[in-house]
This record gives structure tokens, C-alpha cells and sequence, in this order.
């Protein structure tokens, strides 16, 4: 048996759906992030997976020995047992999954962003899963002095694990505010430019890191050449010196495409320059928009193939969303602002006011209704599970291309990575060169 994505019905306990599949309660918890087994919410979608081989710790048992005794990687372990942490020290009795009943054929790379805050048990669960992290955001000032971010930590942590870091560049001020006024000159002059640039590199090999992310957006659409020459100037700098650049796009779905948040991505130029690109390809959904899924497959999709026609697949990341919005209805343009939660907090907010999960089959996302007893007001929350992720994954497999990214890391999402770990093969390229 492969894999089982099991729909809550009315009735069943995480000790019903056990017995069903032959699979301990304990794992579904587990692999769940269930907090709560006595309850769970109707439409709730369960990941059931079933291990093939299991090895059962003992009294001086290593990481790097249990891998060599089955002839796998040492990442592979903390990939097939999400709870396990880089401790020296493996507690005896402690069974760990070797193999799953499941043999994934595509081999993809997968990326994913944080900022400095992250917590570091939440950064640390998605490391084994990734191939780069995005580090947000550096930024630069009126000078082209650089403005960094503390994030040392989180790179050595990043290596512990094999995935590579890539620091991320955009029009950050100071303050944490995006200063999109600095653009002009950014792209304009030359010596600025390259001040900034190079700044950026002297950083990435100060930090260890891999290689810069380009984050700009918004950019007025008179500097659709400028922007795509200062990727080229970017690019050239970074090759030299063995460093990966990765650009992100706005979603656009052609190229006249209007607006000012695409009109400057000239995605045929960008992604001859950079070596990947990761398509923006959520926020239908957004804060101040009206209640709708945030990356409905049917819209992502026409992106995926706009970007096609112009970019190598093997050069796409498709980028999902690791977040959910809960909107108060009824929605007023203007004034309602969805409050925006984690994945897993919206199953448990489902849970808490005993709400029906529905899954709105156009867009492949869960959403439900509820009441909130405290003021009576009617709320809407929109979300992702392993359903709507497994329709984004199995695009990824359908167009074959380089891999998706996450925006972002910040929350925890146990039975994504699962879900992830069982349909591909997860390239790590820091380190050993083999998964």
C-alpha cells in the first residue's frame, strides 16, 4: 500500500482510523500533529502512512550506523521520522522507519523561506526536506550601505543538515519597511549598483552561504530592461565565484500582463540570467481581498504554464503557500483584514468550534465556516492540507519541473513534509552530492 489520505467522517476517533489501516494511533498522532486525539474535526484530512521497515534503537546505536546498516543516507532518517532532532544521544527502544511502503522515481529540489526570528525547533523540522532555505531579508540603504539581518545561527544549523542557504536581497529599509524609492537608483547608477552587489557577495562568503535570492517587487514598469540588466549584472558576479541566484516572479500568466506587480518581470529575460526561479504562485487569497483559496490549483496552474513558454522547467520552482486566512464576514472591501494563522492552527480552529471541513474541488482547498460565540460574528477560513498540497505536487510531477518552494518556514507543518518526503526524492546538494 502506498500512501492513504483519509477524510474525517462523522464518528471516527484517531483509534477507529488506526484499527482501519493497520497503523498505530501513536503514528497518525504523530505524523498528524493531532494535539488532541479524542477529537477531531469532520472533512479533517489525515495522512496514513505505512512503514516497510523499522529499526528499533539500541544501547549505543548511532545516526551515522543505523544509516550504514541499511544503506541509506543519514538524512533519510530524519526525512522518514519528522520528531527526530540532531542530538547526539538516541534513547534505546526508540523505533525509527528505515523504509516506508513507497518508492518515489522523481527526484526534485525544494526551497523554502525564513526570517531571523524563525523559531529554531520549527526551522529545524523543515531542514531535512530542504535543499535551500531563503534567508529574509537583507536590504540596502541610501548609500548602498547593506542591511543585514542575524541569521549565523540558523546557517550552521541549515548545514547540520545538509541544506544549503541562500541570503535574500530586496528593498528592505532599516525598519523592516520596503523602501521601493531606492529602486531608481538601484538600477540606474552603476556604481551604486554594483556597491550593493558586491557588498551582498563579500556577506554570502562571510556567512558560508550558497548564493542570493532576488526579492523585489513592485518595481515601476519603465525599468523592465534595468531590472532584468541588473539580474544579468547579478548572475555574471555570483557564477564567477560559484554562488547560485535565484530570482522570484511575480505570477503572471502573459507577458503583456498589466499591473505594477508584473509588468517589470520580464520572466523570458529573468530566467536566461538565473540560475532558478520561484514563481510567487499564491495570494488570490490575501489579507485584504475577499475570502478564496490562496493558491487554487486552476490559477496556479495557468502560471506554471505561462512560465513554460519561457523558462526551462528545470530552472522553475513552484511556489505554495504554508499559511491560512480567517476572514469575518461579511466581507467588506476596504475594511474586513483576514487574520492570517498556520496551517495547523486552522484544523484545530475547526476542531475547537466543532466546524465542517469542505473541500472546494475547483480550486483543491479545504475551507469551513464557523461562529464565533463571543460576538457572534460569522467567519470563513481558507487553507491548505495534504489534499491541496498533493495537487500541487502532483503538478510538479505533471510538468515536470525543477522542484517548489515554500513561502514560508515560520509555521510548522508535520504532515506536508510526510506527504512530500513520499512523492519525491528530495535533492540535498550542501555536503555529499547524492541525496
Amino acid at each position: 500500500m502506498y500512501m492513504n489520505i483519509y477524510v474525517v467522517k462523522s464518528g471516527d476517533t484517531v483509534y477507529s482510523i488506526a484499527n482501519r489501516f493497520g497503523v498505530s494511533a501513536e503514528r497518525i498522532i504523530s505524523d498528524n500533529a493531532i494535539i488532541d486525539p479524542s477529537k477531531l474535526a469532520v472533512g479533517q484530512a489525515i495522512l496514513i502512512l505505512f512503514p516497510e521497515t523499522v529499526h528499533t534503537v539500541k544501547a549505543g546505536d548511532t545516526f551515522a550506523g543505523i544509516a550504514q546498516q541499511y544503506g541509506i543516507p543519514v538524512i533519510k532518517l530524519f526525512q522518514n521520522n519528522p520528531t527526530l532532532t540532531n542530538e547526539p544521544y538516541l534513547p534505546p527502544g526508540r523505533e525509527l522507519t528505515i523504509f516506508y511502503d513507497v518508492h518515489p522515481a522523481k527526484n526534485i529540489m525544494v526551497s523554502g523561506f525564513a526570517y531571523d526570528f524563525i523559531d529554531p525547533a520549527v526551522y529545524e523540522s523543515a531542514l531535512p526536506y530542504m535543499t535551500y532555505t531563503i534567508h529574509f531579508g537583507y536590504g540596502f540603504d541610501e548609500n548602498g550601505d547593506l542591511i543585514t539581518i542575524d541569521d549565523n545561527h540558523l546557517i550552521t544549523l541549515a548545514h547540520a543538515y545538509r541544506t544549503a542557504v541562500l541570503l535574500s536581497l530586496g528593498t528592505i529599509n532599516r525598519d523592516g519597511t520596503f523602501g521601493s524609492s531606492k529602486v531608481d537608483r538601484l538600477l540606474t547608477d552603476s556604481d551604486f549598483q554594483n556597491k550593493v552587489l558586491d557588498s551582498m557577495i563579500n556577506e554570502i562568503a562571510a556567512r558560508g552561504a550558497q548564493g542570493m535570492d532576488i526579492d523585489m517587487e513592485y518595481i515601476p514598469p519603465q525599468y523592465r530592461l534595468q531590472f532584468s540588466a541588473f539580474v544579468q549584472n547579478a548572475a555574471e558576479k555570483l557564477t564567477e565565484l560559484g554562488y547560485v541566484l535565484n530570482v522570484d516572479l511575480a505570477p503572471k500568466t502573459s507577458a503583456g500582463q498589466p499591473g505594477l506587480l508584473y509588468e517589470a518581470h520580464d520572466y523570458k529575460l529573468l530566467g536566461s540570467y538565473a540560475d532558478y526561479v520561484f514563481l510567487m504562485t499564491y495570494e488570490w487569497g490575501y489579507t485584504y481581498g475577499p475570502p478564496m483559496a490562496i493558491a487554487p490549483i486552476n490559477n496556479v496552474r495557468q502560471v506554471l504554464e505561462y512560465a513554460l513558454t519561457e523558462i526551462p522547467a528545470d530552472k522553475i520552482f513552484l511556489g505554495i503557500p504554508n499559511y491560512a486566512y480567517d476572514w469575518k464576514l461579511p466581507f467588506e472591501r476596504g475594511v474586513t483584514a483576514a487574520v492570517t494563522i498556520n496551517n495547523l492552527g486552522a484544523v484545530n480552529r475547526a476542531v475547537f468550534y466543532n466546524a465542517e471541513i469542505q473541500f472546494d474541488e475547483k480550486s483543491k482547498s479545504p475551507f469551513y465556516y464557523y461562529t464565533d460565540p463571543s460576538d457572534n460574528s460569522e467567519h470563513v477560513v481558507w487553507f491548505e492540507d495534504v489534499r491541496s498540497m498533493e495537487a500541487k505536487y502532483n503538478l510538479v510531477s505533471e510538468k515536470n519541473i525543477r522542484g517548489c518552494g515554500y513561502w514560508n518556514l515560520m509555521y510548522p507543518f508535520p504532515q506536508n513534509y510526510l506527504l512530500l518526503n513520499s512523492m519525491f526524492n528530495i535533492i540535498k546538494i550542501w555536503g555529499n552530492t547524492v541525496p
